[in-house]
């Protein structure tokens, strides 16, 4: 599954092929197994995750109306703030804070039913192009563990790749977005201006900042590791 597109996916959940927790733990497991060397995620809450999926799968069962990414499981850059989770930007300045707010993007998500994996490395407060200088640690380019995947949205271009995730987001100022997609082979895209709102977002440049999202359009090849 976790070589399946979004939308593939998607369908799966909705014709009952699977259930959101089976995929949401093969994602887990598919993290577990290779974010040690591509370390793409800084945080990641396996238990919030799974009680998302069950609930998608419980009201499911009882016939509710869901929203159009219930059961998909989607990677969140760090910039990003969650209620109740790490928002750290890639710097030790912020280790310790949890906004009390989801942004924007996170409420849609929300609304969407989506399962939340996990909070992405990047370049310290999204000001580089390679994450290689996040306070944390160096993300890798999952097709070739010696290059970069470049920035500042490398964590969640990484993730995609590597298929931790089947969608991520991302914010991009002046490529960070694009830049990343294209050196690991998967699709990026940054709205247009004002498209995509920034609240909850903490910036790089507020005047040039979009979120926008990272995925593929082809099942995975076979990365580094295999």
């Amino acid at each position: 599954m976790i070589e399946r597109t979004a939308s593939e996916l998607r369908t799966r959940l909705q014709q009952g092929d699977l259930s959101a927790e089976q995929l949401t733990g093969e994602f887990l497991q598919a993290i577990g197994q290779r974010d040690a060397k591509v370390k793409a995620f800084l945080h990641v809450d396996e238990t919030a995750a799974l009680d998302q999926a069950r609930a998608v799968d419980a009201r499911r069962a009882r016939g509710e109306t869901l929203g159009p990414l219930a059961g998909v499981p989607v990677a969140v850059k760090d910039v990003l703030c969650v209620a109740g989770q790490p928002a750290t930007c890639g710097s030790k300045m912020l280790q310790h804070f949890q906004p009390p707010y989801d942004a924007h993007v996170i409420t849609r998500l929300k609304q969407a039913d989506a399962v939340l994996l996990g909070k992405t490395n990047l370049d310290e407060f999204a000001m580089g192009s390679s994450t290689e200088n996040s306070a944390y640690q160096i993300t890798r380019n999952p097709w070739d563990l010696e290059r970069i995947p470049g920035g500042s949205s490398g964590g969640s271009a990484a993730a995609v790749a590597a298929g931790e995730a089947p969608l991520a987001l991302g914010t991009d100022t002046g490529g960070s977005i694009r830049q990343p997609a294209s050196l690991c082979g998967i699709v990026g895209l940054k709205p247009t201006y004002g498209r995509v709102s920034r609240f909850g977002l903490i910036a790089f440049a507020s005047s040039l900042d979009q979120v926008g999202p990272f995925a593929t359009t082809w099942p995975m090849r076979p990365c580094s590791w295999k």
